[in-house]
């Protein structure tokens, strides 16, 4: 099976051997991939490279790969598979609670590490990934491939940015947001620390989509954090 558009792959390790191994068997199946051997080769080619999933090993020589998820979450929600030899509980929820997407032991299988990026390359493209897609919530509807939003039925319009805006969130439903992830998404790489954009534009998205925009429903505040998009499961 080719994986589709030549999704690009972040693979962290420090053992060559795994790196080769890796390497080899995702542009196999027609990925790109690029390989750090470092916490601080990571997060130098996870900022540059834009890459669409994160192979992480957390034994890492210079950080340990917990605080490379930190860094990285800070500013990026691209999903993050941590691939290591430690097995307790404790490990696994603590890479989850940092922002992980999934955790694999080593030893694992090639196919069981394929269906792996599957899903986070389709958890990644979210439902973007389709012209048809439409996301629903509550009382607001977004037709992503047309670029139509409407509230109670009534269409509401927004400026590019309030879209993108809105997408980034759509993208991730649920799931909490800092102030510099979506600045970086929305505005570019060289923004972070605009803070007063992002308060203005979500002042305006919750002026148009909230029934009560003091009092948000589904964009929602996280003291300190950033924001989340409150979004009912199916």
């Amino acid at each position: 099976m080719t994986a589709p558009n030549g999704a690009k792959v972040l693979v962290v390790d420090d053992e060559t051997a795994i790196l080769r191994a890796v390497r080899t068997v995702l542009m196999g199946h027609g990925w790109q991939v690029e390989t750090a051997e470092s916490g601080l080769q990571a997060l130098e080619r996870a900022a540059h490279g834009q890459p669409d999933v994160i192979l992480l090993d957390l034994g890492l020589p210079d950080l340990d790969g917990l605080d490379v998820i930190r860094e990285i979450r800070k500013r990026s929600a691209t999903p993050i598979i941590v691939l290591s030899v430690r097995e307790t509980e404790r490990d696994k929820v603590a890479a989850l609670d940092l922002g992980a997407d999934d955790y694999l032991t080593k030893p694992f299988g090639v196919d069981e590490l394929l269906a792996r990026v599957r899903v986070a390359l389709r958890h990644a493209a979210g439902p973007s990934g389709g012209a048809e897609a439409v996301f629903r919530t509550g009382d607001f509807t977004v037709d992503l491939g047309r670029r139509l939003v409407s509230v109670e039925g009534a269409e509401v319009h927004l400026t590019p940015n309030e879209f993108d805006l809105l997408k980034a969130f759509i993208r991730y439903p649920n799931r909490v947001l800092t102030d510099r992830m979506l600045l970086q998404q929305v505005w570019g790489p060289e923004y972070g620390s605009e803070e007063h954009y992002l308060h203005v534009y979500m002042a305006r998205l919750r002026k148009k989509l909230e029934p009560d925009p003091r009092h948000p429903r589904y964009l929602t505040t996280v003291p300190g954090v950033g924001y989340r998009l409150l979004a009912q499961e199916d």
